[in-house]
């Protein structure tokens, strides 16, 4: 192929998905994935797969028999940041574009970001996550709301939606220029959770730029109950402080606030028996955030019905808490006791979905 050939030819992209125990979703993604309106002889998938249990592996190299595009990798670790790297060592494309197997994709979705991240001069581009639920029910719709509602997310344009492209701190299942990985490394692999984050903001220090693209949208199904949301949240919050450890400071305030409230709210429950001021401190913040729920219930009820806007009341201090408790909880493991990686986790943190 001559060099003018080759200069006119779409660059060769390589999609990444890191996976465990995802049967459920995986053959949906794939298919969306290859959906694409881009060339699929420019396009690799390679799936990095965390050991699956419950037939995931199966499908995916009964996909990949009939799909030459798709190849499965195993990840023996069986975390997220050890799959990605795994799979970009791997990868040949001049793009490296993260995907999740808990979303789906349009076929506009590849096209438009490799098109974003030529034209842009960015780093790194991503799109806005429409947040839907897992199921039917009405928890499963609260959750779903939550995951896109201020109150739950605060300011996160990605999940809140934007209304013009923007230049952020952080974008969802990144589309990456390969040079970044050679510049600034791979995924950080003490990070269960929020090893985009951290990556993120190491590009961003080193003068990288990341644009959130919001014509660009893609469907992540929500967990379905408040366990798993518990759980994933409480790993959010678990993993920031040694995130900001590594980087030497928070990144944004935003992640500061529910550990704040839960610490102001726990601690002045603590301290009532001794200090009357810290009872009505207790009783203003407990009112006040009974208030602020009953707003952000009212704010659905038109859209949901009364039902998920009840749910909703109980979802979004799930949020709240279990990303408050787990923020407290690492501050003491990777800031006072200055564990420096997952070996030191809390039974709490599995290190699977």
């Amino acid at each position: 192929m001559s060099e003018a050939s080759a200069a006119s030819q779409p660059l060769f992209v390589s999609i990444v998905i890191p996976c465990r125990n995802e049967g459920d979703r995986i053959v949906e993604c794939l298919d969306s994935i290859l959906g694409t309106d881009y060339p699929h002889d420019r396009l690799e998938i390679i799936v990095a797969d965390g050991m699956s249990d419950d037939g995931t592996r199966e499908a995916v190299t009964r996909y990949a028999a009939s799909h030459p595009h798709v190849r499965m990798l195993d990840n023996p670790a069986r975390i997220t940041p050890t799959a990605l790297n795994i799979a970009i060592a791997a990868a040949r494309g001049a793009v490296i574009v993260r995907m999740d197997a808990h979303n789906t994709y349009p076929a506009s979705y590849i096209p438009a970001l490799v098109g974003w991240l030529q034209r842009s001069g960015a780093d790194n581009v991503g799109g806005v996550c429409v947040t839907v639920p897992s199921g039917p029910g009405v928890m499963a719709r609260a959750i779903a709301v939550a995951l896109a509602h201020p109150a739950g997310v605060g300011n996160s344009h990605f999940r809140i939606g934007a209304s013009e492209p923007r230049w952020v701190d952080t974008v969802p299942f990144g589309c990456y220029r390969r040079d970044v990985f050679d510049r600034i490394g791979l995924f950080d692999e003490d990070l269960i959770r929020n090893q985009d984050d951290e990556l993120n903001m190491r590009l961003i220090r080193a003068g990288g730029r990341i644009l959130l693209v919001p014509e660009v949208v893609t469907s992540y199904h929500a967990r379905d109950s408040l366990s798993k949301l518990w759980r994933m949240y409480y790993q959010y919050g678990y993993f920031k402080p040694l995130v900001a450890r590594k980087l030497g400071g928070i990144f944004t305030w935003r992640q500061l606030v529910p550990p704040v409230f839960v610490l102001s709210l726990v601690g002045s429950a603590l301290l009532a028996t001794l200090l009357p001021i810290a009872g009505w401190l207790f009783a203003a913040l407990a009112a006040a955030y009974f208030l602020a729920l009953l707003a952000v219930g009212s704010s659905v009820v038109a859209r949901q019905g009364p039902l998920v806007a009840l749910a909703l009341c109980v979802a979004v201090p799930v949020l709240h808490f279990s990303y408050g408790l787990g923020f407290l909880k690492g501050v003491v493991d990777f800031v006072v006791l200055r564990r420096k990686s997952v070996r030191g986790a809390p039974a709490a943190v599995p290190t699977s979905r």
